[in-house]
C-alpha cells in the first residue's frame, strides 16, 4: 500500500522531477560537490605520494618505499599524524617542508578546496561547510559562502602566525635563537590543522614540563577543531556595527557547549587515571597541564606527552571514546563530530522524557537532521568494526602485551584522523597498513560525502511513501 506524503492539492512536497538537475557538461562539470571534495583529497594524496618518491633531497638516508610514501602522504593530507617512519630523523628540512605543505592543504581542504573548485566552475557553492552539508542549507544564512572562504584563509594565517610566535618564544630559551624557528612554525601549522605531525621523535613528551607550551598548542588545536562557521559567528556576534548578529545559531551553541563539556570531563578523568601512573614524576601544576592537554589532543590532534602503551587501560579506552567523537563540523578535525554526539544524546534524553521532538535552547531540531546523525553514527561504527576485523586478520604478530586494544586504538585513531598511536602501525604488515590508509582517507572524506549524499536524497523524496507496519524492538 502506498500513502501520499501530503494531501491532494498541497504544494509542500516536491517530486523527483521538480528537483533541478545538473546541466550537461564535460569532465569536472559533471561531478557533484561531494565527488569534487573526495577527488581533491585523492588528487592531493596521489601527488603527495609521487612527490615523496620522486623529489630529491627529502630524506637523510634511503627513500621511502611506495607503500610507505602512500601511507605518509595520506596521513599528511588527511591530517591524521600516524607515521611509519620518524619525521624528525628520516626527513631533511626540505622533506619536512613538503610534509607541512601537504598538511596545510589538507587542513584547509575540508572547506576551501571544495568551495574554490565549485566557484571556479562558475557554479554557486552549495557546500559552505561540513556543517551545512550535514544539515539544512539555510542553517547559517547570515554567513555568505564567499566571505566564509575568505575569512577561513585570513583566520588561518593570523592564528598560525600568532601560534608560531608564541611557541617560538616558549622554545627559544631551550632550543636556541635560530634552532627554535622552524619547529615553532611546523608545530603551529600542525597543531591548528589538527595533524599531530612533529619534528620531535617523541612528539611533545620533551615539553611535558612546560605548561606554557602545552597551553599554546592546546589553544591552537581547539581553534582548528572548533569549526570555521562557529569562529565566524563568534566574530559577527561580538563585533560592533551593522553586521552584528543578535544570537548564535543552535549549531554554534551545540559546538561550544559540547566542546567545553568534553574538555572538562576529559581533563578530570585523565587526571584521575594518570595522576599516579604516567604523570607520577611531575609536579601538580604539570600534572594538571598534561591532563588538560590529553583531553584536548585525544579528540582531534594526535600529539602526545605520555606513552600510551604505558598508560592505564582506562585512559586508553577513554581516549578511544574521545577519538570517535572528534572535533566539530567545518573544522580541520576528524571524528564523528561533536554535533552528532550531542544530537544522539539529546535524542535519548527527549525519548526518556517522552517528548515528540528533539530540542536545544528553545529550538526544535528537524527530524531529518536527527536521522542523518543516526546514519553517520551507524556507518562510522560499522566502518570501524570492519577495519578492526581486517587489521586483526592481516596484522601479524605484535610485541605489545594487549594486541586487541592496541589495534583497536590504531584503527579508531586512523578513521577519526587523530594520529595517536600505541606503536602498532610500524609493526603492521603491508596489507594491514593499506587498511589503515583506506581508513584515514574514508574517515577524512566519508562523513561529508555521506552527509551530502543523504541531504540530496532527502531533498528529492517522492510524492508517496509505503504504508507503516511496526516491528518489535528490545
Amino acid at each position: 500500500m502506498i500513502t501520499p506524503l501530503n494531501p491532494p492539492g498541497a504544494n509542500a512536497w516536491r517530486s523527483r522531477h521538480d528537483v533541478p538537475r545538473a546541466q550537461p557538461g564535460r569532465g569536472w562539470k559533471q561531478l557533484s560537490p561531494a565527488e569534487l571534495f573526495i577527488g581533491s583529497f585523492l588528487l592531493l594524496s596521489v601527488l603527495g605520494t609521487i612527490g615523496l618518491k620522486t623529489l630529491p633531497g627529502l630524506y637523510t638516508g634511503e627513500g621511502l618505499s611506495w607503500n610507505q610514501a602512500a601511507f605518509t602522504a595520506t596521513s599528511a593530507v588527511c591530517v591524521t599524524g600516524l607515521i611509519v617512519v620518524d619525521t624528525a630523523t628520516y626527513f631533511t628540512f626540505r622533506g619536512q617542508l613538503f610534509l607541512l605543505l601537504l598538511i596545510q592543504l589538507g587542513g584547509l581542504g575540508m572547506l576551501v578546496l571544495t568551495s574554490v573548485i565549485i566557484t571556479a566552475l562558475g557554479r554557486r557553492p552549495s557546500l559552505r561547510t561540513e556543517a551545512v552539508a550535514a544539515s539544512s542549507r539555510d542553517a547559517l544564512p547570515q554567513i555568505p559562502s564567499r566571505k566564509l572562504v575568505r575569512d577561513v584563509v585570513l583566520f588561518t594565517a593570523i592564528i598560525e602566525f600568532i601560534g608560531a610566535s608564541l611557541i617560538y618564544l616558549a622554545w627559544m630559551p631551550r632550543l636556541g635563537l635560530r634552532e627554535a624557528l622552524w619547529p615553532a612554525i611546523f608545530h603551529s601549522i600542525s597543531s591548528f590543522c589538527n595533524a599531530g605531525f612533529s619534528t620531535n621523535t617523541d612528539s611533545l613528551m620533551g615539553f611535558r614540563d612546560s605548561p606554557f607550551t602545552l597551553l599554546i598548542v592546546s589553544l591552537l588545536i581547539v581553534a582548528g577543531g572548533i569549526g570555521f562557521v562557529t569562529m565566524e559567528e563568534l566574530t559577527l556576534r561580538y563585533s560592533r556595527g551593522k553586521k552584528r548578529i543578535p544570537r548564535l545559531s543552535v549549531h554554534s551553541q551545540l559546538v561550544l557547549s559540547s566542546t567545553a563539556g568534553l574538555l572538562l570531563l576529559g581533563w578530570l578523568l585523565f587526571a584521575c587515571f594518570e595522576w599516579r601512573q604516567t604523570l607520577s614524576e611531575l609536579g601538580w601544576i604539570d600534572k594538571l597541564a598534561n591532563s588538560l592537554f590529553m583531553s584536548v589532543t585525544s579528540r582531534t590532534a594526535g600529539f602526545n606527552t605520555i606513552d600510551y602503551a604505558a598508560a592505564t587501560e582506562s585512559t586508553n579506552f577513554l581516549t578511544i571514546l574521545l577519538m570517535m567523537i572528534g572535533g566539530c563540523p567545518g573544522s580541520t578535525a576528524g571524528g564523528m563530530k561533536t554535533t552528532t554526539f550531542m544530537l544522539l544524546g539529546l535524542l535519548a534524553w527527549c525519548k526518556l522524557r517522552s517528548r515528540a521532538t528533539v530540542s536545544f535552547h528553545d529550538r526544535s531540531i528537524p527530524d531529518d537532521t536527527i536521522q542523518r546523525a543516526i546514519g553517520l553514527f551507524v556507518i562510522a561504527t560499522g566502518i570501524i568494526v570492519m577495519g578492526m576485523f581486517l587489521v586483526t586478520l592481516l596484522a601479524g604478530g605484535t610485541s605489545l602485551p594487549d594486541p586487541f586494544l592496541s589495534r583497536l586504538f590504531e584503527v579508531v585513531s586512523a578513521f577519526n584522523t587523530v594520529g595517536l598511536s600505541m606503536g602498532v602501525t610500524p609493526e603492521l604488515t603491508g596489507p594491514a597498513q593499506w587498511v589503515i590508509i583506506v581508513l584515514m582517507f574514508v574517515g577524512r572524506t566519508g562523513p561529508l560525502a555521506f552527509a551530502s549524499a543523504l541531504t540530496l536524497r532527502l531533498s528529492t523524496r517522492g510524492r508517496f511513501r509505503l504504508a507503516y507496519e511496526d516491528v518489535v524492538v528490545g
